[in-house]
């Protein structure tokens, strides 16, 4: 077979073709196929190497031979461990949860996007906070504001990571596999938002920088000691540190990446882009609903007796927010939104989650109802600025996190405290957000061509249908062009 890079001319003689040069001129390095943008990734090679050597030295398994397992001590150690291991499993299955919800809530031409995306963002969020963030998170401090030691878990000394030594604290090992659970979350919060027209390779370099960074920073000043938490700012279980970071990070995302397609009109008038399956959105729900149950208690970071308490806090406020979306959407738009009664289930869950160890049962209500009303009001806000999107993740995370924080002032938290950090965390967020962006914005585009829109993101960015054979929407909108062009009636 003639190769590709020789053809014939019009006398029969095979000539070589030129290859044209790229902007970097390194066209005769590199295989035709491969972007110039990919050299990017030589220098952190470069990185990962250096630091290799001590990582490999480290070794976290406990030797069990030194370990009296008759010691009420190591009895109680290991039930901790094995505890928060089983907590850290149900918050990684909400992956599973956020998938199907996102899922559910998109149109069908995107499902594989969307499934891909909730799938492997838990992998680069796990290499990243393996790599950087749990360092950054909770390596030896720097004056209460990032962490300084122990990268790619190379430490086998607790304390690097501000945990206590076997039995009286937990293992490194269950310790980083909880908390990257929490990381990973931050990072799927913002696939909602940008869904159905973002970038897939965009989508996971912001992922790897906001797990791998920003996230372990903020929660640095709360979560390991930080100037926060100094400061008497109180955030049990990441209403702001998990839900807010995300649902800011998602809020910029959206701005700078425009509403999807027929979406808003030149009036301001929204146009409806229902979801195409409502029945694995409301199991997503549901399974999102039974990991909570990991996120909250299993933050209490030991099997003690608040665990049950702080489960019964957490399913209060779901319940109350599930009602109160309902019957808020019930009298607002004359029916019941089975989305609404989901995002207000959700909202009740992101807004019970900073305070969930202290508040009353009647105080767990009042958070979640007002939760549930928020976020019906809220989403039909950010549709009226134009702010596209289309699972809620904004109104359920970022604003009802922003509440949840606020309303540990009523389980006896510090109202000046409490703004400080909601301000001080959203606003690095924000910030960081905004730069990395509008970075890839201008570097490799975050949005796919209109065409792509169109015709979905299964096709265009993964070659591929969840639902082949089936009738989709760009099918039918084809047929209409089709049809017009051909005069038929």
């Amino acid at each position: 077979m003639m190769s590709r890079l020789m053809q014939r001319n019009s006398q029969g003689v095979r000539e070589r073709q030129p290859i044209a040069p790229n902007r970097f001129g390194l066209s005769w390095l590199l295989p035709r196929r491969v972007k110039p943008y990919w050299l990017a990734c030589i220098p952190l090679a470069a990185i990962l190497v250096v630091i290799w050597d001590g990582a490999a030295a480290a070794q976290h398994a406990l030797d069990l031979d030194t370990l009296d397992f008759s010691d009420p001590a190591v009895i109680k150690g290991t039930l901790d461990a094995i505890f928060i291991f089983f907590c850290a499993v149900l918050v990684i299955a909400m992956n599973a949860g956020f998938g199907m919800l996102e899922t559910g809530f998109c149109r069908q031409k995107n499902a594989v996007n969307i499934l891909s995306k909730n799938l492997i963002v838990f992998g680069i969020a796990t290499l990243a906070y393996w790599a950087i963030g749990f360092a950054l998170m909770y390596g030896t401090d720097f004056r209460g504001f990032i962490g300084t030691a122990g990268f790619f878990l190379s430490s086998s000394d607790p304390a690097t990571y501000g945990l206590e030594p076997f039995p009286a604290g937990l293992p490194i090992s269950v310790s980083f596999l909880f908390q990257v659970a929490f990381a990973a979350t931050a990072a799927t919060i913002v696939s909602g938002a940008v869904a159905e027209r973002i970038k897939f390779t965009d989508f996971l370099i912001f992922s790897f920088l906001l797990v791998g960074i920003s996230y372990p920073i903020t929660g640095h000043w709360q979560w390991a000691g930080g100037w926060l938490s100094q400061l008497g700012f109180a955030d049990f279980a990441g209403s702001t540190v998990v839900h807010s970071v995300g649902g800011w990070a998602a809020l910029v995302g959206a701005l700078i990446l425009g509403p999807r397609q027929g979406k808003y009109n030149a009036d301001g008038s929204v146009n409806a882009l229902p979801g195409h399956n409502m029945s694995i959105a409301m199991l997503g729900c549901l399974i999102l609903w039974i990991g909570w149950y990991g996120f909250n208690p299993g933050s209490e970071l030991a099997a003690t007796p608040n665990v049950p308490y702080i489960a019964v806090t957490t399913t209060l406020s779901a319940a109350a927010g599930g009602v109160a979306a309902t019957f808020t959407a019930w009298i607002k738009d004359g029916k019941p939104d089975l989305s609404m009664i989901i995002n207000g289930i959700l909202a009740g869950l992101v807004g019970i989650t900073a305070g969930c160890d202290a508040a009353s049962y009647p105080v767990a209500v009042f958070i979640g109802l007002v939760a549930g009303i928020i976020v019906v009001f809220s989403v039909a806000f950010f549709d009226s600025i134009k702010i596209d999107d289309p699972v809620g993740a904004i109104s359920v995370h970022l604003v009802c996190g922003i509440w949840g924080t606020f309303a540990v002032v009523f389980a006896g938290g510090d109202p000046v405290a409490q703004i400080v950090g909601i301000l001080s965390i959203g606003g690095f967020t924000a910030l960081f957000s905004f730069i990395v962006w509008t970075a890839l914005k201008a570097t490799l585009g975050i949005r796919v061509t209109p065409e792509e829109e169109l015709e979905g993101l299964d096709i265009g960015e993964h070659g591929m249908e969840a639902y082949s054979g089936f009738v989709k929407e760009a099918d039918v909108l084809a047929g209409s062009s089709s049809s017009v062009f051909r005069g038929d009636e």
